[in-house]
């Protein structure tokens, strides 16, 4: 067992001197700097005196923000299809037909998997998408994912399965324990066995760095039956052990599948166990163009220097100004025996010669400041923006004759953030193929959450049944445009006017805001039709 515990601690300790030796400070250390410019401390370990301030212009969090907004901006709508499934068809009469079956609560699925019933799992297991993303809130994690891509060169997203918790139904109506859940891990606690191999599920092992109590700790090993070896573990002097959890792939019949142990220096904490799944649980978004490294590179790492001159620059401004407008005093103690104060219309008392008087107090001239010094400031702002593809006129800080003009030249200067989005949706494509391999292979038999155009129901889904399925994504793709109240009330009138919807869809499909009682005037339209019948 010791034996494991050192190479998998040689391995870790492999893969971190690569990891220090990336760029010239290594990534950790040039993680904590990129951390603190885009925070606004830009002045660490610099001292100016009480009465200079360091000024910052923080364009870094700027120049962030807005590309996670806008790579964010998008929505899109991710469904599940079959290899070999015609994705264009759309047999909505078969998949009605198979979701009321499937409502009634003794139904399962028997027989052979019929083309029909693999349509309906996929609309299924898209919806189940839907309503896992909003359970888990994606776009929050995914925000977060991309922020760390940005400080650190790559964001990662890890799904494992939470026992401890209920969601959802079984068969038989009852609760069942366990679901994915989602964690954002820092790209410093994550090894990977190939520092340069940029595909994520080809690496032959990752290994997950974590600090621990040592109350927490002794836990596990209790769980695991491993209680001896780990007691022996003294924790560091804030009271936590380090623990490493590696993943590793291993060959079985049916394909390769994931295996995972976790180990701390004294010893195993949980020894190796198949967690049955195929692809390792991790999705990975990289912020920069870094070519042959997993960790990414981060976009602030080059941006910092010209941080540094633009708060320089406009530092030396601001001294030169308060220097001009509140000159330094000089005061011949000898002649002036009174306190000085500076304050408007104070009376200094002079003793001595009319040469005296004229050498009492002087001012001191500043430097001579040069005009071109704001010109040049603003300049190295704007191209830092514009080079770093957030340019003033898509920050809306330069304005245009008309709005054609300032519409056309903004959709010009967002073509550079295709290229995040692109990788953002295969990112998010990733994630759903991990989903999916939860899903095929731990969650047995369960009813699956679906909420559609006919309201909320329960799928019969058997993972066995599916798992021999080739199951792939789709994505589609569409920018969310806010309507206004009124906007809404319109589109739904002309529906109405047309016969696409009847009342009742009209009124349910009515803001909350504008009608009170919405079911109570639903089912009184229903009574009157009943009535006219």
């Amino acid at each position: 067992m010791q034996t494991i515990v050192t190479a998998i601690f040689d391995e870790y300790n492999k893969a971190k001197s690569y990891k220090d030796a990336l760029g010239e400070k290594g990534l950790s250390q040039q993680s904590k700097i990129n951390e603190r410019f885009y925070s606004g401390n830009q002045w660490y370990g610099v001292t100016g005196g009480n009465d200079r301030p360091l000024v910052r212009h923080n364009i870094i969090k700027r120049i962030g923000d807005f590309k996670i907004s806008q790579t964010l901006s998008n929505q899109y709508v991710v469904g599940f299809f079959a290899e070999g499934e015609d994705i264009e068809k759309d047999d909505i009469s078969s998949y009605k037909e198979l979701k009321d079956k499937a409502k009634k609560k003794d139904f399962v699925f028997k027989g052979k998997v019929s083309e029909s019933e693999i349509s309906a799992v996929c609309r299924a297991l898209s919806g189940h998408f839907k309503h896992t993303a909003e359970r888990i809130d994606i776009k929050s994690l995914s925000t977060r994912v991309l922020k760390e891509a940005y400080l650190r060169g790559a964001g990662v997203l890890y799904t494992f399965f939470d026992s401890a918790n209920s969601f959802g139904t079984d068969f038989e109506g009852e609760r069942v324990s366990g679901d994915i859940k989602c964690e954002v891990l820092n790209i410093n606690d994550v090894y990977f066995a190939d520092g340069t191999l940029t595909c994520l599920q080809e690496q032959p092992y990752i290994i997950l760095a974590s600090m621990k109590r040592k109350d927490e700790i002794l836990e596990l090993a209790r769980e695991y039956g491993t209680i001896g070896m780990i007691e022996r573990t003294e924790p560091d002097e804030n009271g936590k052990i380090l623990v490493l959890t590696k993943l590793y792939k291993e060959r079985t019949e049916n394909g390769e599948s994931v295996k995972c142990i976790m180990v701390t220096e004294k010893g195993v904490l949980r020894p190796a166990f198949d967690t049955r799944l195929h692809l390792y649980p991790l999705s990975v978004f990289c912020f920069g163009d870094a070519e042959n490294t997993a960790y990414g590179e981060s976009e602030v790492t080059y941006l910092i220097p010209n941080q540094i001159a633009i708060n320089r620059m406009i530092t030396a401004s601001v001294w030169s100004n308060i220097a001009a407008g509140m000159p330094m005093m000089l005061v011949n103690g000898d002649t002036v025996s009174g306190d000085i104060s500076n304050d408007p219309g104070q009376i200094i008392k002079i003793y001595g010669t009319n040469e005296d008087v004229s050498s009492a107090v002087k001012f001191v001239s500043p430097p001579d400041y040069s005009s071109g010094l704001n010109e040049a400031v603003n300049n190295l702002i704007y191209n830092t923006l514009t080079q770093s593809g957030a340019s003033p006129t898509i920050l809306g800080d330069e304005q245009a004759q008309n709005a054609s003009a300032i519409e056309m030249l903004q959709n010009a200067a967002l073509i550079p953030l295709d290229i995040l989005k692109s990788r953002y949706r295969s990112f998010l494509r990733e994630t759903a193929l991990i989903w999916l391999d939860f899903w095929l292979n731990l969650y047995l038999k369960r009813k699956l959450k679906i909420e559609d155009e006919d309201g909320i129901w329960y799928f019969p889904f058997d993972a066995a049944r599916y798992s021999g399925l080739r199951i792939s994504v789709s994505m589609h793709e569409f920018e969310e445009h806010k309507f206004t109240i009124k906007e809404k009330i319109a589109i739904l009138g002309e529906l109405f006017d047309r016969g696409v919807i009847t009342a009742k869809e009209y009124i349910a499909r009515l803001p909350e805001s504008i009608i009170d009682s919405r079911a109570n005037l639903a089912e009184n339209i229903k009574e009157k039709n009943n009535a006219t019948e």
